[in-house]
C-alpha cells in the first residue's frame, strides 16, 4: 500500500516562478513521486489556514521551505508550530525542509534563528555523521541546494544531528526515528535555485551571487535525500504495525 503523505506548505511560490514550477508541493511531489517506495500526496497551504480533518490518516506530515521566519509572530507561523506539537505528541512522523526543519526543531523544545553566517545559496557540502540512515548508507558527504539565512542553534533535547558543516552546525537531524529534518532542499532543482537566485539578485553583492550561480553547476543530492525520506516514513510504518 502507498505512503500516504500530507505536504503542510508553509508558502507561496513568488508569480514569476510558479509558470514553471507551481508550488512548494509541486516540486516535493515531483521529487517524492520518482523513488522506488510508492506514495501518494494531500497538500495544505497553512498560510491560508488549510489543515487536514482529524479523521484523515496520514503515514507522515512534511512541513515545505518558507520565506517566513520559524521563530515569527505571525498568526500562522504560531498555529503551525502548535499543530506540530500536537502531532508529534499523538505520535506521528513528522519531516520537515529547511523553514520545516527550523520550526519543527522549535517546537519541539530547540532553538532557531537569524543567523550571523548570512545568507546560504546554491549547493552546499555537508559532513555526515552517521554511516547509515533510515536501512541506506549515507556517503561522508552530503551536497544539497540551499537558499537561507536562518538555521537551527540548538536541536530539541534528544535529537541526533545526522549533517553539519563550519558554515550550518546544524544541518539535519533525526528525533526517536519519527522526526526527520534537514537544512537543505532535496526538492529544489539547478534551474529552480538559479531562478531563485535571479529574482533575489539585488540583495546579494556581485560576488556572492557569481558564486552561487557558479556552484549550480555541481551535482546535488536532492534525489538521494528523498528516498531516505520516504524509506524513514516506511520503516516507522512498519515499527507501527
Amino acid at each position: 500500500m502507498p505512503l500516504k503523505i500530507c505536504i503542510l506548505e508553509a508558502d507561496d511560490l513568488h508569480p514569476q516562478l510558479q509558470p514553471d514550477f507551481h508550488s512548494f508541493g509541486a516540486m516535493f511531489v515531483r521529487l517524492l513521486d520518482n523513488q522506488a517506495i510508492a506514495a501518494n500526496f494531500s497538500i495544505y497551504n497553512v498560510v491560508r489556514g488549510e489543515y487536514p480533518c482529524e479523521r484523515e490518516h496520514f503515514d507522515a506530515f512534511l512541513v515545505t521551505g518558507s520565506k517566513a521566519d520559524a521563530f515569527g509572530s505571525d498568526a500562522w507561523i504560531v498555529e503551525l508550530r502548535n499543530y506540530l506539537l500536537l502531532r508529534y505528541h499523538a505520535g506521528d512522523v513528522l519531516l520537515g525542509i529547511c523553514f520545516g526543519h527550523q520550526i519543527l526543531a522549535l517546537a519541539l523544545g530547540g532553538h532557531a534563528e537569524r543567523a550571523k553566517q548570512g545568507w546560504g545559496v546554491g549547493v552546499h557540502s555537508y559532513r555526515m555523521l552517521i554511516p547509515g540512515l533510515a536501512g541506506r548508507e549515507c556517503p561522508e558527504s552530503l551536497r544539497m541546494l540551499i537558499s537561507h539565512r536562518d538555521q537551527v542553534t540548538r536541536l530539541p533535547d534528544g535529537a541526533q544531528l545526522l549533517a553539519s558543516s563550519d558554515f550550518c552546525p546544524n544541518a539535519a537531524f533525526m528525533l526517536e526515528e519519527r522526526v526527520l529534518c534537514f537544512q537543505g532542499h532535496p526538492e529544489f532543482t539547478a534551474d529552480f535555485s538559479r531562478s531563485l537566485l535571479q529574482l533575489r539578485q539585488g540583495i546579494y553583492t556581485p560576488e556572492f551571487y557569481a558564486e552561487g550561480l557558479k556552484s549550480l553547476q555541481q551535482e546535488h543530492d536532492g534525489h538521494k535525500v528523498g528516498g531516505w525520506m520516504l524509506e524513514f516514513v516506511a520503516r516507522a510504518r512498519e515499527r507501527r504495525r
